[in-house]
């Protein structure tokens, strides 16, 4: 592949209510460009340490508002948020054509089946969600004895005698 070829950017997908998330998977990304139409919309970027020139067009499932759609930019990815025109209508594919795209995946990780929710059940679980991802790793007790020690006071217990 010559240097002046574009290829499609990797990326991955999630549906909500109101917006369409596309995560672009690309590292370093430079000159990213990102063109909102009604019913498709087109990426572009540098990325990279290879400065690989990537391009997407994609036609959409569904409407979106160009407008209210906007993107952002990460060292690690591009991710694209698609407004609808229609909320509280699934999306159960990205683009119109129901061919598979091989650059193109779900990403089960924020993937939600929110159609059958409520908004309460919806706010609810998000609240859960929050909360378990805020719980940070060190509320869990160290037991392979590499961190520090901790006093466990058991009244069943008795004093060790010490050592000599």
């Amino acid at each position: 592949m010559s240097a002046m070829e574009r290829q499609p950017a990797t990326a991955k997908w999630y549906d909500r209510r109101d917006a369409v998330f596309v995560d672009f998977c690309v590292e370093d990304s430079k000159n990213v460009k990102v063109n909102f139409e009604n019913s498709k919309f087109d990426f572009g970027c540098v990325g990279g340490t290879d400065n690989i020139k990537q391009q997407n067009t994609v036609d959409l499932f569904g409407e979106i508002n160009p407008k209210d759609s906007k993107y952002r930019r990460t060292d690690r990815s591009v991710l694209v948020c698609l407004r609808k025109v229609e909320p509280g209508k699934a999306w159960p594919r990205l683009t119109k054509d129901k061919t598979k795209c091989n650059w193109l995946s779900v990403d089960f990780n924020n993937w939600k089946d929110w159609e059958d929710d409520s908004d309460e059940d919806l706010s609810s679980f998000d609240k859960f969600s929050e909360m378990m991802n805020t719980m940070g790793r060190d509320d869990v007790p160290d037991f392979d004895g590499a961190g520090e020690e901790h006093d466990f006071e058991n009244s069943d217990d008795e004093q060790m005698p010490a050592l000599e």
